[in-house]
């Protein structure tokens, strides 16, 4: 029996290996999803300056808005600009494992202490220092801006969706 169990094992991993595996040639189209749990993170559901918006929302004294702002920002940018995997179910440390291995380490480090900041003030309760928030939106643009001329159709893709 448990050679049985072994062999069939065997069989499903070699099937799966098989037709998973893309034809010589061929490359999968990158699908980025339109929502992360309930957020909705299409390019053209959030402003052109995600920072001055999120900024405007902070001293308007909406301090909900401003970070779940910036945060629907940084998965936009991830999904729609670097093409980081992540799925409509993703968590947030989802997200930061996935971008670790698509990012460099100034958008990463950006990144993870803006999904800290939200954590601690969505989940936890916490209040944001003003402070930090104005860092964080003033920095939104400088740590996730689409790359300039390597990926000038991303870019591209991404303004296009925004302004749609």
């Amino acid at each position: 029996l448990l050679i049985a169990a072994l062999v069939a094992v065997l069989g499903v991993v070699v099937y799966r290996l098989f037709t998973t595996r893309l034809p010589r040639g061929s490359t999968r189209r990158f699908v980025a999803p339109t929502h992360v749990q309930d957020l909705d993170i299409r390019p053209e559901s959030l402003p052109d300056d995600i920072g001055t918006a999120a900024r405007k929302l902070w001293v308007r004294g909406d301090q909900r808005a401003a970070p779940a702002l910036l945060y629907r920002g940084l998965l936009s940018r991830l999904a729609h600009v670097y093409e980081v995997p992540i799925r409509d179910s993703s968590t947030e440390g989802d997200c930061l494992l996935l971008a670790s291995r698509v990012i460099e380490a100034h958008r990463l480090e950006y990144a993870t202490r803006l999904v800290r900041t939200w954590q601690r003030a969505i989940y936890g309760g916490q209040g944001i220092d003003t402070a930090v928030a104005h860092e964080l939106c003033a920095s939104f643009d400088r740590h996730l801006e689409p790359p300039a001329v390597a990926d000038g159709a991303r870019r591209e893709t991404y303004s296009r969706g925004a302004a749609a």
